[in-house]
């Protein structure tokens, strides 16, 4: 009931004035969003570590993959290196590519499983000024599709270290695929841009 001095409200249906608002918003959202992606970095420069006790250059499939597909998308690779899968060589490891200073964006791959010897995740969770929930979040819901429940073995993260974004992804080329089709070549730019400030 309308208080005294108030119009009655109108009931709202699909042509009142909140479908059209909602459609301007939606358009709005849409075009900050391509504003953004427009005015991110043209050119990242990536680090791509590999954590494994196993695997040498010529071995390292999964680096090669990232390099491979860094290049393929017109970015650059400007370090490239194998770590030890032992928690403090890749604290090491990752601080010395985050200092470097032509780098923009250090991708990992290896050590996010849940084996005792996957040292990545908990590292770098111990390591980071602060994380990136939403990667680990996305590429955990993106891999669900592909292989169902056994996402959950995936500890895939992402955080902030030294002003640098840092990406540990698995080892697996499926998963390096996925990640860096869906995820990271899509964003890349953006995230390096956000964070310089």
């Amino acid at each position: 009931m309308a208080q005294a001095g108030w119009p009655a409200r109108q009931p709202r249906g699909p042509g009142s004035s909140a479908a059209p608002r909602r459609a301007i918003r939606r358009e709005r959202d849409t075009v900050s969003l391509k504003q953004h992606r427009h005015e991110s970095a043209q050119t990242v420069r990536f680090a791509v570590l590999t954590f494994s006790d196993s695997r040498d250059e010529a071995s390292d499939r999964g680096g090669s993959y990232l390099v491979e597909r860094i290049e393929e998308a017109g970015q650059r690779v400007v370090r490239r290196e194998l770590c030890a899968d032992d928690a403090a060589l890749v604290a090491a490891c990752v601080r010395s590519a985050v200092v470097q200073e032509d780098v923009d964006l250090v991708l990992t791959t290896g050590g996010t499983g849940v084996a005792p010897r996957d040292m990545a995740y908990d590292t770098l969770k111990e390591l980071f000024d602060s994380e990136i929930p939403g990667f680990g979040e996305l590429f955990r819901w993106l891999s669900y599709g592909e292989i169902g429940s056994a996402t959950i073995l995936s500890r895939a993260i992402g955080g902030l270290l030294g002003g640098k974004v840092v990406l540990a992804l698995p080892g697996s080329p499926k998963a390096l695929r996925l990640a860096m089709d869906e995820i990271v070549l899509k964003e890349a730019g953006h995230l390096v841009s956000q964070t310089r400030g």
